[in-house]
């Protein structure tokens, strides 16, 4: 299939490329490049340099790695992009990975560093001019090393060392090269948006054009480019934000030209497929099918207890219900879909990600289909798409939607899934969406919701003994999922909502609230 990528759009001015050499911190770099206005795109670390030339790129940022420089086959980039006149910043790996390529000297260290450092400037261009550095208390970063520079390479200065005496900033200035052996990516580098910054701005000379503005008229010229002035296309249209951009951006690009296909799975929470329909049918230019599948999703789930095989079956009867509406429309050459990085980093679809959860859009609908493929939004992480929506004019009632999982309510459902169960889990989750809402809460957090767990626990109703269900309620706050902190909801708030869903509905004998962060769990229980 052919997707197309952010990193398609030949319009772009201006692009930062990042080389990825399998560093947990790889996206959380490009999160900040954009974040600063400067457009990027994430490459595998053995990219040749030919490729990397063509793109014209105005700086190469080489990423961390939880490889050594010094073990065999260690990863390592082409070594013509040393001497291709391009700015370079390797951090943490990438800085060990430049000295050893151009003369320097990298060793084990004696002493190994990890998490929260000082360190004292010893130059201050490029990287810690700005007036912030002048407190003491700014000169600290996040390390995360055992290799270390114990010799620059010829032409080199030392920029910054550790409390430890370790080099931490290394740079050629004549060159433009340089490295950082922290992350300043991290909220814990507290300077790090400013060293970003001035790589960016003063050692690549690069403008702020990375824009929502900007996206949307380069994937909308993109996606008329390729859709072209005859064809058609179809968008799974999930409800969600995501998909809903997507579904926006078609509309800009070849208005009814698209066909809009919500396969209602039956598992969204209470009320919500009806708000779907009215909305989409108002909004969108192009044709909207809403194709109501509840009973044969709960049929093929029936019995199934495991949460990735439960992902598997949904995402198979997706595909199944999908393309029998879609190819009855007739003659379709591409299809929509909203993909973001989330999606495919816990996907393991990225160098060196591992498998945490299968989200079902990843990856398409399967070849013999004959659907070329259009996600838009691969590369972008939820606040990004959010601006992307606002750009295009969605209503606030979609873009302040909570984030919610392909597969709906099956994985906040432990065990087999019910109609039974379904409506019971409808009905808690809309009472502590509810309860949040009307403490002025909603805002605040990235998402909230309610599972149904599967254990049965004894209680009192009335005078009665009663056994039933755990509700367990979860609320987390996060910038980009990608990892995520259990929000500190008020106690009155708590005791409402528990009050009002063991009072509200008779099955349910107790509810409990998660205080677990990401990592170590997820946000979703399944």
């Amino acid at each position: 299939m052919k997707h197309f990528l952010a990193e398609d759009s030949g319009s772009i001015r201006e692009k930062v490329i990042i080389l990825d050499f399998g560093g947990q911190y790889s996206m959380l770099i490009a999160r900040r490049i954009r974040e600063a206005g400067v457009y990027c795109e994430l490459l595998p670390y053995n990219t040749s340099w030919m490729q990397i030339e063509k793109s014209k790129p105005a700086g190469i940022i080489l990423s961390g790695s939880p490889a050594s420089v010094n073990q065999e086959h260690a990863p390592s980039c082409d070594p013509a992009i040393f001497k291709g006149g391009i700015p370079i910043l390797g951090i943490c790996y990438g800085m060990q990975l430049l000295a050893k390529e151009m003369g320097g000297e990298v060793e084990r260290g004696i002493r190994s560093e990890f998490g929260r450092t000082s360190f004292a400037i010893v130059e201050a261009e490029p990287f810690f001019k700005d007036d912030f550095f002048q407190e003491e208390s700014a000169c600290c970063c996040w390390m995360s090393h055992q290799d270390e520079v114990i010799k620059s390479p010829p032409g080199f200065n030392v920029l910054a060392r550790t409390e430890n005496n370790t080099i931490a900033a290394i740079g050629d200035h004549q060159k433009k090269i340089y490295g950082l052996q922290f992350h300043p990516e991290v909220f814990h580098t507290p300077g790090g948006r400013y060293i970003l910054k001035n790589f960016l701005f003063d050692v690549c000379g690069c403008n702020r054009t990375w824009t929502p503005q900007s996206f949307v008229e380069d994937a909308v010229e993109k996606i008329t480019e390729i859709i072209g002035e005859d064809q058609k296309v179809v968008c799974a249209l999930s409800g969600g934000v995501d998909s809903s951009v997507v579904a926006f951006l078609l509309d800009r690009a070849v208005g009814e030209r698209a066909v809009f296909i919500f396969v209602d799975h039956g598992l969204l929470r209470l009320e919500e497929a009806k708000q779907v329909v009215e909305l989409y049918n108002e909004r969108l230019k192009g044709q909207f099918i809403h194709v109501n599948a509840k009973e044969r999703f709960l049929s093929s789930l029936a019995g199934v207890t495991d949460p990735e095989e439960k992902r598997r079956i949904i995402g198979a009867e997706f595909i199944n219900v999908f393309k029998d509406k879609a190819l009855s429309m007739g003659d379709i050459t591409y299809l929509a879909q909203g993909t973001i990085y989330p999606d495919v980093i816990e996907s393991g679809s990225v160098y060196g990600a591992a498998v945490i959860k299968t989200h079902h859009n990843v990856g398409g609908l399967p070849e013999e289909l004959g659907f070329k493929l259009i996600e838009p939004l691969r590369e972008l992480f939820k606040d990004e798409v959010r601006l992307v929506g606002a750009e295009l004019g969605l209503p606030g009632s979609v873009l302040k939607r909570q984030p919610f999982p392909g597969p709906g309510l099956a994985v906040r459902i432990i065990g087999e899934v019910t109609d039974e169960k379904l409506s019971l889990l409808q009905q808690a989750d809309a009472i502590f969406r509810e309860e949040v809402l009307q403490a002025g809460l909603s805002e605040e957090l990235w998402q909230y919701f309610a599972v149904l767990t599967d254990v049965q626990v004894v209680g009192v109703k009335g005078d009665d003994r009663h056994y039933g269900p755990v509700i367990a309620l979860r609320a987390v706050v996060s910038e980009d999922a990608m990892t995520a902190d259990w929000a500190r909801l008020p106690h009155d708030l708590l005791e409402k909502a528990s009050m009002r869903i063991t009072g509200e509905i008779s099955k349910v004998a107790r509810v409990v609230y998660d205080i677990t962060s990401k990592p170590p769990g997820t946000i979703e229980w399944e």
